[in-house]
């Protein structure tokens, strides 16, 4: 039985997040309104810092130590590690989960089995979720076509928001969610996971001192090998399944194409554009917002995307086989590998004139043009859903800065989503910082040199 202190306390947070409304335009790169590489991705962690007062306000109401509750949207595999991590956090966290929902009723209810939860906390409709009184902050596991208008309703709803990544399907969502967040001042957790490891934060610091001499390029990849069904299949999958009676699938397909009832659709719903990026948004998001944050980065200059479906021939309409490369203005190549046909890796690394940090599992490592190690970094944390909710939760309480706020999460979906258009139309394609669009880059001035406010 929740206490009149403690009710009181959640109904503080809904107006606590709402002291602070950061000014209209503060994010914008436009001519109009100019903001400095530097100083928009320094916001990643202040604006973090922009919901700081709502969150101290917060804090003061009901002390640092009031148990914070979440719902969960979503029940299908991705669910399963935010299950196992509330499961830890509700153990020492003073946290709580204490409702799911999912169009598959039948998922919902075996989310809700595994957190001990009582069938009256399983609904079909996410929105009694988001309206529920006694969820303080909405979890969102769905597919990535869902999240924009489930993000937007929450923040509508007074509700903080963690949601898998890509943070949006598309830029234009992921520009919505940038404005709602704006408009509301609460705080949006994105899930890579791998923002909670320190290493990248400090390889940031360690090349804005110069470290390395001037940044040209960086490398990292995702690759795997996938066997004779290729990625994302679902072995023994029938055409012809039935749609289990308890599945809404016009709620499933939300804003997406009104298709008739498809269990490829439903359950390898990576493999086509209508739902995903494929191999950019699912892995590659991952990659390049490590590098994102090591090398102060925002939206790429120009990309290039490359592959097909070379292998897996079944019907997908995403590569099964990839790889980008994004020019960024600071004056500097990214490249992301992603091939799925074959796992051989290669090296993480950021190159500069003087020498080359290489991400390591333990950190990372950083030579001068001689091979003389010259600094290294042991990391903490790591590429894990529990400290990624406590990133959020210490925010929450304390106005810690989030690990992979919005603005992040927006310039990851910009950069994969311009490798995916140059893949399909085959064209490079630029960022319109103008008219914040992705575009052909032969439609806008070549520009060969780096901005210049680069250290």
């Amino acid at each position: 039985m929740e206490t009149e202190v403690g009710a009181t306390g959640r109904r503080m947070l809904r107006i606590a997040f709402h002291l602070y409304l950061p000014a209209k335009g503060v994010l914008s790169m436009s001519k109009s309104n100019p903001v400095s590489r530097r100083a928009f991705l320094q916001t990643t962690g202040a604006v973090a810092a922009a919901t700081t007062l709502a969150a101290k306000s917060y804090g003061r109401v009901i002390g640092a130590n009031e148990r914070i509750r979440t719902g969960l949207i979503g029940g299908g595999k991705i669910s399963h590690s935010h299950v196992a991590a509330f499961k830890a956090l509700r153990r020492k966290n003073n946290f709580e989960p204490v409702m799911v929902a999912d169009c598959w009723e039948k998922r919902a209810r075996n989310c809700a089995k595994r957190l001990k939860l009582p069938e009256s906390r399983v609904v079909t409709d996410y929105r009694k979720l988001i309206d529920d009184k006694d969820v303080d902050y909405v979890t969102i596991a769905t597919p990535e076509h869902r999240h924009a208008p489930m993000i937007i309703e929450a923040l509508d709803a007074g509700k903080p928001v963690y949601t898998e990544k890509p943070m949006t399907h598309t830029v234009p969502e992921a520009l919505a969610v940038i404005k709602k967040q704006k408009e509301t001042g609460l705080p949006v957790q994105v899930g890579v996971q791998g923002m909670s490891d320190d290493s990248y934060i400090s390889a940031g610091k360690a090349i804005r001192e110069g470290i390395v001499g001037r940044v040209v390029q960086a490398q990292i990849e995702y690759v795997r090998h996938y066997g004779k069904n290729g990625p994302w299949r679902l072995p023994g999958l029938k055409e012809d399944m039935a749609k289990p009676a308890d599945l809404d699938w016009d709620a499933w397909l939300g804003d997406a194409p009104k298709v008739p009832w498809n269990p490829h659709h439903y359950f390898e719903w990576r493999n086509y554009a209508a739902y995903s990026g494929g191999i950019c948004t699912d892995l590659f998001i991952h990659r390049i917002s490590r590098i994102m944050k090591a090398c102060d980065l925002l939206y790429p200059r120009r990309v290039v995307g490359m592959g097909g479906i070379w292998q897996w021939a079944d019907g997908r309409d995403l590569p099964d086989n990839f790889e980008m490369i994004c020019e960024y203005p600071r004056g500097m190549t990214v490249y992301v590998l992603g091939t799925m046909s074959n796992e051989t890796r290669i090296d993480h690394l950021v190159r500069g004139n003087k020498g080359t940090l290489a991400f390591t599992p333990d950190g990372w490592v950083a030579k001068n043009n001689d091979g003389q190690l010259v600094a290294e970094h042991k990391k903490t944390g790591g590429e894990r859903i529990d400290l990624h909710h406590i990133n959020l939760l210490n925010h929450l309480r304390k106005g810690e800065p989030l690990n992979c706020p919005a603005e992040l999460g927006l310039a990851g979906v910009v950069a994969v989503s311009m490798a995916n258009e140059s893949w399909r139309t085959g064209r490079m394609t630029a960022w319109d910082e103008e008219n914040e669009k992705v575009v052909p880059a032969d439609t806008l001035p070549f520009n060969p040199y780096p901005e210049k406010d680069v250290v």
